[in-house]
């Protein structure tokens, strides 16, 4: 388990984190969340013990990092793929990290296997890809089978079947119940794998939630209504108090009316329907609206 309590860091005049109070939990994939500049990687960097707080604190399984006695074997972390000898081969490279926290050599046998690197285990760390080298970091992160696994962007560089072995390792490990910790910017991949999320925004925590109660917490609830009477339904909906949007596919979309008053609705005046589903924002959209004022760096679509 990681807790951080009022975890503040602050560079100059600048705070990167502020205030910051959480807990990780076993058994359970959290999705760390939040726009660039908002204080994810700084966050990760002090539970780690890489960089020191300003003020407050964060523990993992109950002891500062420093103050673990087998850090390895309590923490595995990927944080930068890159960060390794390109001059070593993946087995070399796993192999002396295994030998200087007195692992056993046939560790690096087995999770050389786990990220399917095995056949290119002796060539060197340079000619990798980058999704190679992903999963290198990730093996590296498994080398001690630690309880708690901290993955900053694990996707990236993966193709597609990377992506759904990395989404299904993530809750595997959950289900062991170890403690997962995945920073993101997939928002459709953070809604396939997390169980729970964290969103910070400007260095603050604006949500400590379910996925399901973050969706639902931060989008409109909205009917899309197929029907060959579609001037008359519009017009029932709007005396009823509901809002109705024409889409470019013939399609009505129902906002501010429960699906079931629209369906009576249609029902009651002879109406025939060809389609009445609930539309579910997806994580994206919900963290869009909950962050659009918590966005440090905006880009321009103006002439180039």
């Amino acid at each position: 388990m990681i807790e951080a309590v009022g975890l503040t860091k602050r560079y100059g005049d600048r705070v990167a984190v502020d205030q910051l109070s959480f807990t990780v939990r076993p058994g359970q994939v959290t999705g760390f969340l939040g726009p660039n500049g908002a204080g994810k990687s700084t966050t990760m960097r002090m539970i780690l013990g890489l960089d020191a707080p300003t003020s407050g604190r964060v523990t993992v399984n109950g002891r500062p990092f420093a103050r673990l006695d087998n850090p390895m074997l309590a923490v595995g972390a990927l944080l930068d793929a890159k960060a390794i000898h390109g001059g070593r081969s993946a087995y070399h490279h796993l192999l002396c990290l295994a030998q200087t926290n007195n692992l056993p050599r046939r560790r690096v046998d087995e999770v050389l296997d786990v990220v399917g690197l095995s056949t290119v285990a002796r060539k060197r760390s340079k000619g990798f890809s980058l999704g190679m080298g992903q999963r290198l970091g990730i093996a590296t992160a498994l080398l001690g089978d630690p309880q708690i696994l901290m993955f900053d962007e694990p996707v990236n560089g993966l193709d597609p079947e990377g992506i759904l072995w990395i989404r299904n390792l993530m809750k595997s490990l959950a289900a062991e119940g170890r403690t997962v910790f995945v920073s993101s910017h997939l928002m459709s991949e953070m809604e396939h794998t997390a169980d729970h999320l964290l969103v910070i925004g400007r260095g603050r925590l604006i949500a400590d939630c379910t996925v399901k109660e973050f969706i639902e917490g931060n989008s409109v609830l909205a009917t899309r209504v197929r029907t060959p009477d579609a001037p008359a339904l519009a017009a029932l909906v709007s005396a009823a108090g509901g809002t109705v949007t024409s889409e470019p596919d013939g399609s009505l979309l129902v906002t501010e009316l429960p699906m079931r008053r629209v369906g009576d609705l249609a029902f009651d005046n002879g109406l025939r329907l060809h389609e009445l589903a609930p539309l579910q924002a997806s994580l994206e959209q919900a963290f869009m609206e909950l962050t659009k004022d918590s966005v440090e760096y905006h880009g321009s679509l103006g002439a180039q």
